[in-house]
């Protein structure tokens, strides 16, 4: 099972489709982890919290 590379947390086989590059089966980060996020092709440190 794909689970995100950041945290550990799983991650359904949709989401690791659809938000990892061709040849990589886990995601770099996840909805779960509050710390980082998504910006293009990279990951970057959130820059305010996503959950309050």
């Amino acid at each position: 099972m794909p689970e995100c590379q950041n945290c550990g947390a799983f991650v359904t086989a949709a989401y690791a489709r659809v938000f990892t590059p061709n040849g990589v089966e886990n995601p770099r980060v996840c909805p779960q982890c509050e710390d980082k996020i998504r910006d293009g092709s990279d990951v970057r440190e959130a820059r305010s919290t996503r959950r309050t």
